[in-house]
């Protein structure tokens, strides 16, 4: 895994050949617990990185669409797997726990249920204020530039632009690190604000 922006964050990626941008995975190390985020498939490499690391306790699945191998890893590691509210009774795993908005998942990262997107209470996660982790809705195909979930993809456009706008209206936001395409280390508030004004 590679380290990111925070001596407690790494990160594992799979580069998509149909879409031509990578897919990523998040690893908070943390008292209490690692936090893994839409977990992709570990090379042996990473997991034992993983395992020095001090392993998983939680799972956090964004979305039905980014399970990926959330369930495996959950099987080998004891993580308590985490989703979606709003897809409780469709979701395609079963998850120990169902995470509501604004919901503190551990101390110092909130959930927040987005409106709009191809699935119902989309989660992004905001930690300790300045990095935001996002699944599907908000993503970076150009780097240094967000953009949304393709139009015809959306299940209710207004409804998605708003939760965009109601992420950048969050104070202190830093970095953004999208679930698929490139991560925004710096200056991830401005372009936020840049997304929401364009809508």
């Amino acid at each position: 895994m590679k380290q990111l922006h925070r001596k407690d964050l790494f990160g594992w990626s799979v580069f998509d050949t149909e879409r031509n941008l990578d897919f990523h995975s998040v690893l908070w190390v943390r008292d209490g617990g690692n936090v893994l985020i839409d977990p992709l498939p570990m090379s042996a490499h990473d997991h034992s990185h993983l395992q020095r690391l001090g392993g998983a306790s939680f799972i956090v699945i964004t979305n039905s669409d980014h399970c990926r191998d959330a369930e495996h890893i959950a099987s080998e590691t004891g993580a308590m797997l985490c989703g979606p509210a709003a897809e409780e009774d469709t979701f395609p795993l079963s998850c120990n726990r169902w995470l509501y908005d604004n919901e503190e998942v551990v101390h110092g990262l909130i959930a927040y249920e987005l409106d709009g997107s191809k699935t119902p209470g989309e989660l992004a996660l905001v930690l300790e204020h300045t990095t935001l982790i996002t699944g599907d809705l908000i993503r970076c195909h150009i780097g240094g530039e967000l953009c949304l979930l393709p139009e015809n993809k959306l299940a209710d456009v207004d409804k998605a632009i708003q939760s965009v706008k109601r992420l950048a209206d969050l104070p202190g936001i830093k970095a953004v690190l999208t679930g698929d395409g490139w991560p925004l280390f710096n200056h991830g508030g401005e372009a936020l604000h840049r997304l929401a004004r364009s809508l």
